[in-house]
């Protein structure tokens, strides 16, 4: 736990909060925190900042906060992520906000079961709380959104963002890398990778994999398809993976 999150409605009138949870557990045992000790900890999809703690009991931590003026921007990756197995995503939602997930639409697709849908990982505070662990972990504060999308060909029609600078497919049939198609955005920069203004929407397939009929409404609204070499990989791993190589172009300059 490298931030200790804190949600808006858990700090009073003077600006403190009182942890009685997990969190209040790793402040006395991970962190060993006498009183007078600053920590560093967040708002909630606000800004981050340092808490001083004021009380320790057995049963909970008294923490004085102070925020920065500034919220951290919300991460510029979105994710289009056919439903995979439950757990599957259960184990990914925390990862997708360790990594920096801005927003996240989990879709059908033809290679989905219809009962994955049917299951409480799918339900705002089972994912929430991944989430937050997630956050925690990378330092940061905002929550990703989540959209679950039950019908994808009218979403690829209608409701995709005007923000969105690039839409990037991974399929095995993709004959360039994801760095290829990101060098294409600013072929003129100055630097190989260039970070994007706007956002970049990042499809991910079911583990059976996109239809032909799917791949080719996906290029029909402007997605380029990309692969990941030879090798067929899972879900999960293929999103880390990604996720991975997207935060890693990003930060170069």
């Amino acid at each position: 736990m490298n931030l200790i999150l804190i949600t808006p409605d858990e700090l009073d009138a003077t600006g403190r909060a009182q942890l009685a949870d997990n969190r209040a557990e790793h402040i006395r045992k991970v962190l060993r925190a006498e009183p007078g000790k600053t920590l560093r900890i967040g708002l909630l999809d606000g800004p981050v900042g340092t808490g001083t703690v004021e009380k320790i009991s057995e049963d909970s931590v008294t923490l004085a906060c102070e925020f920065e003026d500034d919220t951290p921007p919300r991460p510029a990756v979105d994710l289009l992520l056919a439903m995979p197995r439950p757990k599957v995503l259960k184990r990914l939602w925390a990862q997708f906000a360790a990594l920096g997930v801005g927003r996240i639409f989990i879709t059908n697709a033809e290679k989905v079961e219809r009962y994955y849908f049917d299951t409480h990982i799918l339900e705002p505070g089972f994912y929430n709380a991944r989430f937050i662990e997630g956050l925690q972990q990378a330092r940061d504060t905002r929550l990703p959104e989540v959209a679950i999308v039950k019908n994808l060909k009218p979403f690829l029609e209608n409701e995709l963002f005007s923000d969105i600078e690039e839409k990037l497919l991974a399929d095995p049939s993709g004959e360039r890398s994801l760095f290829q198609c990101l060098e294409n955005v600013d072929a003129m920069s100055s630097s190989r990778f260039q970070p994007l203004e706007g956002r970049i929407l990042l499809g991910v397939g079911p583990e059976g994999g996109w239809t032909p009929y799917e791949l080719e409404m996906f290029k029909a609204h402007g997605f380029e398809v990309f692969g990941m070499g030879p090798r067929i990989l899972r879900t999960d791993t293929a999103c880390i993976a990604l996720l991975s190589q997207l935060s890693l172009c990003s930060s170069l300059k």
